[in-house]
């Protein structure tokens, strides 16, 4: 079964491969093939989103057949696409030397509810769909032979529009997927494969997609096909459905239904990577896979746990599917005797000990069926130990099977072109092949002090301009009130500190934190010598009230006039905003509630581009301050409510190291210490927090050892 063929109708003979590379995200990650598309029409490229997919289908015939008679353009041309084919070509299996490595032959299946690629695929909530998309990038870098499956989301992607009222609007996008990298899977009379989801009644059928994200094959699944009922075709349409049941029929389809669709590809054989407990009833369409073979349960549970390895993001008990269970009789009543279970047995394996009237707890029970398991940082592993201790009885926390691997950023993705370009100078051509070494990084200090900081007030300006255009256009086409320009940023001065804030707005990520004296920070906005600005960015899940009561109170702050035009609320987050931030803001700043943040991405991506980080000490940022690279406050354990003294201190490190430092400048215009603190920002977070170290982590701990048992299995069959 083969995906079908993307066709380009318009592209002359000689430009064919630029079909090819812009149906493989690879391009996403490699400056010299974004720069191929971007020279054919600098602002077809921009009005297209960057995507590449929708600028070929709609460029005027003239254009390409104008770029195929030019040398120059010709040149780059067959320069990238040799490194793409030769980069497809390579097979070699890094680092998994002992497994057989063939087109058909995959070590590991990774099960997610999201992917965070590109904005062409806007099938992405925040940080986790980033975390899954960086992790599979990262496998078809390192040649790990992985295959990914996810949903398609046809109604999935959130914009957000800010009212009057400073209200947050949510509107929905509905995918393009005739202008977007993404293919059908045809079956074997050339039709769209469509798989029945086993054993549940009324019958669920999903339609596959395929995205191809460098070496790897993203399997994506769509109910939203004529083969379902009316009911059924909306069960993939949107992402995190507040609905308790039609949660539950997505945990089903993704799961039951994403291993249903590996069987029906031939893919059989295979470590389980399970990224949160969304897919978990995968485990349960494995192990019936392996009882219709004749294996007894206890051996198949055995078999299957063996091989699986589930990744927990959630520090936070509420935030774990914990499913009624009526609910679960209701649609698993079919499927348990399929295991040669009767209902109680079954719904055993769900049951948290301290709540065992609650419902089916789908993290005890991923927890349970996975011999591999673990949280996202140091903090958050000992956290998830203490979480989930009752579920080993007798075991002391320390012994809790729960590990760590702290999460990690894709550099390629993630580093700025013309930050890239100053480390190609500085750090020697090579430094992107082996990034996960630090010694390499050792070697920012030969960047001179002002090549570094022009690069960055270069990115800053970016920034500020992208931010404005935004606002620009929100003025012209919408007709809105002066003050919502305002407030989207077209007050921003590049030469004022400028402190960055971009996240979901959940309430605890207090965003208002810097807030809490509301005096003292308008002393700090409209300081006539040494002003500050603060940029916020982000989305309130739709149905978090107080999530977007926070957006409000923020957005009203930003067209106070007494705030000076300092403060910015810059509407409709997403990846391409993202990007624009952690490369332009002079200090990240982040204050969540601790122990409440497992990771924190986005701070290790604005650490890549020499952002220093202003962060409460939780998650990552527990394992990356080393007193030189940015600055950490809440250290203190405080009783109740700890947003006083956590304000407090936030102020302090502001108005006496901060501020200070960052307006201490040289004869050229250069903060030299500041400078300092943004190398070591670098140095010591790059290959430490990179996703090449993470998925090397993820096959010395866990893919290696659990490949033997899939290869005791596969020679066993």
């Amino acid at each position: 079964m083969d995906p079908e063929t993307v066709e380009f109708p318009n592209l002359p003979e000689r430009l064919i491969g630029l079909g090819e590379l812009a149906d493989n995200l690879w391009w996403s990650w490699q400056p010299s093939a974004r720069m191929l598309f971007k020279m054919l029409d600098r602002q077809a490229w921009k009005e297209s989103g960057h995507n590449p997919d929708k600028m070929l289908r709609e460029m005027p015939s003239e254009i390409l057949a104008s770029a195929a008679a030019n040398d120059d353009y010709l040149r780059n041309y067959d320069v990238v696409l040799s490194q793409f084919y030769r980069y497809l070509s390579d097979k070699s299996c890094r680092f998994l030397n002992s497994f057989p490595c063939d087109p058909n032959t995959f070590a590991v299946a990774y099960f997610s509810a999201e992917y965070g690629l590109h904005r062409s695929l806007p099938f992405y909530a925040g940080g986790l769909g980033f975390l899954a998309g960086d992790h599979i990038k990262e496998c078809s870098d390192l040649g790990v032979p992985l295959v990914a499956v996810g949903f398609m989301y046809p109604q999935g992607y959130l914009h957000q529009h800010i009212r009057e009222d400073g209200w947050q609007e949510n509107i929905h996008e509905s995918i393009n997927r005739e202008a977007a990298p993404i293919s059908r899977v045809l079956d074997n009379e050339g039709r769209q494969l469509v798989v029945r989801v086993p054993f549940i009644d009324p019958a669920i059928h999903v339609g596959v997609w395929k995205v191809n994200v460098g070496r790897i094959s993203l399997y994506l699944l769509d109910t939203d096909i004529e083969n379902n009922d009316p009911w059924n075709r909306g069960i993939s349409a949107r992402l995190y459905i507040g609905d308790i049941e039609q949660r539950l029929r997505q945990e089903i389809v993704l799961g039951i239904g994403g291993a249903e669709v590996l069987e029906i590809l031939g893919i059989k054989h295979y470590l389980m990577h399970l990224n949160e407990g969304h897919a978990a009833f995968a485990i349960l369409e494995r192990i019936r896979d392996r009882i219709q073979e004749g294996m007894p349960y206890p051996q198949a549970i055995e078999q299957v746990r063996n091989t699986t390895v589930f990744t927990t993001h959630t520090p936070v008990p509420a935030g774990h599917d914990v499913i009624p269970f009526h609910l679960m009789e209701k649609h698993f009543h079919s499927y348990w005797p399929a295991l040669g279970l009767d209902r109680d047995a079954f719904l055993q394996q769900g049951i948290h000990p301290e709540q065992p009237h609650a419902g089916f707890n789908v993290t005890a029970f991923a927890l349970r069926m996975s011999a591999y398991c673990n949280g996202v940082s140091k903090r958050h592993g000992e956290v998830s130990r203490q979480m989930w201790q009752s579920l080993w009885p007798g075991a002391s926390e320390s012994e809790v099977p729960v590990d760590h691997i702290t999460n990690g950023v894709h550099v390629p993705t993630w580093i700025e072109p013309r930050m890239k370009r100053l480390f190609d100078t500085y750090l020697g051509p090579e430094w992107l092949t082996d990034h996960d070494n630090p010694l390499f990084w050792e070697l920012i200090d030969k960047i001179p002090n002002e090549a570094l900081w022009r690069t960055h007030y270069w990115l800053k300006i970016k920034l500020i301009d992208a931010v404005r255009e935004r606002s620009r256009l929100r003025w012209a086409g919408d007709r809105v009130s002066p003050s919502i320009v305002i407030a989207g940023g077209t007050l921003l001065d590049p030469s004022v500190l400028t402190l960055g804030f971009a996240r979901r707005f959940a309430t605890y990520k207090r965003a208002e934190l810097i807030f809490y004296d509301m005096e003292r920070l308008k002393k700090l906005l409209n300081d006539r010598w040494r002003p500050i600005q603060i940029i916020f960015a982000g989305k309130a899940h739709p149905a978090d009230d107080p999530g977007k009561q926070i957006i409000q109170r923020v957005f009203n702050a930003a067209r106070d006039p007494e705030t000076g035009g300092r403060i910015a609320f810059v509407e409709d987050y997403g990846e391409q905003l993202a990007q624009y931030m952690v490369h332009g803001v002079d200090i990240w700043l982040n204050n969540p509630l601790p122990p409440m943040e497992a990771s924190g991405t986005s701070g290790m991506k604005a650490a890549l581009n020499g952002v220093p980080q202003l962060s409460i000490m939780d998650g990552w940022w527990i394992e990356g301050f080393n007193g030189k690279n940015g600055w950490a406050f809440g250290h203190k354990e405080v009783d109740g409510n700890r947003d006083v003294a956590d304000a407090a201190e936030l102020y302090r490190i502001l108005e006496e190291e901060l501020i200070p430092m960052y307006y201490n400048v040289s004869d050229d215009g250069v903060p030299l210490n500041w400078v300092n603190v943004m190398k070591n920002s670098i140095k010591s977070n790059a290959a430490k927090f990179s996703a090449r170290r993470m998925v090397k982590e993820y096959i010395e701990k866990f893919y290696a050892k659990g490949l033997e048992s899939v290869l005791l299995h596969q020679n066993e069959g």
